[in-house]
């Protein structure tokens, strides 16, 4: 009975759902941003190149460098960075760097590995051998780390802003025999590094919730439980300070977009409207195929239009959680599996779609190294660069943003093909769910944990918080 109630207001609101498309153009039209000339654009191809540009922006930075990621490792990759940063400061004493790295993340070892006192203590060592120069700044955005953890992207060196998804390991530089794929772009215009480096000094260096990890006493995360609650609150209203904008011919209009918490999430927000708005095609690039409700439901909406879809996600075995066969199983290794699952069960409620061409998955693999990419093509104009990986946890517990980029004059048209290009070259089809592997064919000990959480409906949860 309910369902025939309730048949009127779904069936009008399907017949009303194109009327959101105007409301999406009116939205993106008014939003503020940075008007930049679209060759002081660059996407960068591969892991090798954004090593290189860091580097070079480090060595040739003169006035400030800001560098935010999720961590910076403990090995030889992090450790050239290190010494870059530290050989730029001493060339030039009036450069000021400071690294924000996740608060909880750099303290402690490796997922799977001994305990140790983790990333910071790589940190206080070059701290102690070459002095003050560099700062590194813990950030807590949450009282534990599984609760959410500081993803905010983004490199500034002088005027020219570095973004990509990518931390800094050997496995994102590519120096360890392997990399891992995302995307990286270079743009350079000073409003937006302003904006950029503005934000991180106003919201985290005035947060007493913030502090140094390379200080020889370093306080505990319970003396920064006050701190932190009331950093977070700050969060909830943070913006980055963007102009209003008005394009010149062949000008990019760019907006930083922060998110975080379930609600009045701005980039949260742009993802949906910019997926409501599409007219012809959306692209969709995530590490982990493991999407928000909402997401799910506007996809679903976009199918029932007519409008074409692409998903690019990552192979189970190019999961950063992957355990080979040959190695010994851990828990941590049963992620790449749920993600498959989730993957499979998709392709299959679709299959109709995927039949016809008007959804379209590709699995991305090469070898033993892995994938990390995120963000979304929208219809020739819309470009959303981010870390966010698009799953629940990015949607409601880590903070998040990302770069939108308008070009209504499709200046960036050609280079986009070229990046997805690049992107799609280690890509197959996916043309039916049967192409992707049955759990009745994964590993005892997955199969097993599989069941396990079904059962009691744990893997629901699972999939919220990872």
């Amino acid at each position: 009975m309910n369902k025939l109630i309730q048949a009127p207001r779904r069936l009008a609101r399907r017949l009303v759902s194109p009327l959101r498309r105007p409301q999406a153009e009116v939205w993106l039209e008014s939003q503020p941003g940075f008007a930049v000339p679209a060759d002081a654009i660059e996407a960068l191809h591969g892991a090798p190149a954004f090593r290189q540009a860091l580097l070079d922006g480090i060595a040739q930075a003169t006035r400030r460098i800001v560098i935010v990621a999720l961590y910076l490792q403990d090995d030889e990759a992090g450790r050239a960075v290190m010494d870059a940063l530290y050989a730029a400061q001493a060339q030039r004493p009036q450069l000021e760097i400071d690294v924000y790295v996740d608060w909880h993340r750099a303290q402690r070892g490796l997922i799977g590995k001994h305990k140790s006192p983790g990333n910071a203590a790589m940190y206080r060592e070059y701290a102690e051998r070459f002095g003050d120069g560099v700062r590194v700044w813990g950030v807590p955005v949450q009282n534990r780390e599984l609760f959410g953890v500081l993803h905010l992207k983004g490199f500034v060196f002088d005027d020219t802003v570095l973004y990509s998804g990518a931390s800094l390991n050997e496995v994102y530089l590519g120096t360890g025999g392997r990399y891992r794929l995302d995307r990286y772009h270079l743009v350079r215009d000073r409003a937006l590094a302003d904006s950029m480096a503005g934000f991180v000094q106003q919201y985290f260096q005035g947060s007493d919730a913030v502090q140094r990890l390379d200080a020889a006493e370093v306080p505990s995360t319970r003396s920064l439980l006050p701190a932190i609650r009331g950093f977070r609150q700050q969060l909830q209203q943070a913006r980055y300070a963007v102009p209003a904008v008005t394009l010149a011919k062949g000008e990019v209009a760019i907006t930083p977009l922060l998110g975080f918490g379930r609600t009045d999430n701005q980039l949260n927000e742009a993802v949906l409207t910019l997926l409501r708005g599409a007219k012809r095609k959306v692209v969709l690039l995530t590490p982990y195929f493991n999407l928000p409700r909402p997401v799910r439901v506007v996809l679903g909406q976009l199918l029932r239009r007519g409008c074409t879809i692409e998903i690019m996600v990552g192979d189970k075995t190019a999961n950063d959680f992957y355990i080979p066969p040959s190695q010994p199983f851990r828990t941590i290794g049963l992620l790449p599996y749920l993600y498959e699952n989730n993957l499979r069960r998709y392709a299959r409620a679709h299959r109709r779609q995927l039949a016809s061409g008007q959804l379209t998955l590709r699995l991305w693999r090469d070898d033993g190294n892995s994938y990390h990419l995120k963000g979304l093509f929208v219809d020739d104009e819309v470009t959303l660069l981010t870390g966010h990986n698009l799953n629940p946890r990015a949607w409601a517990l880590d903070l998040e943003n990302g770069l939108l980029l308008r070009d209504p004059d499709r200046k960036l048209l050609a280079q986009r093909h070229a990046e997805w290009a690049e992107l799609c070259r280690h890509a197959q089809k996916v043309d039916d769910f049967h192409a992707l592997e049955s759990p009745r064919s994964y590993p005892p000990e997955v199969r097993k944990l599989l069941r396990r959480l079904s059962r009691v409906r744990l893997d629901r949860l699972v999939n919220r918080l990872l």
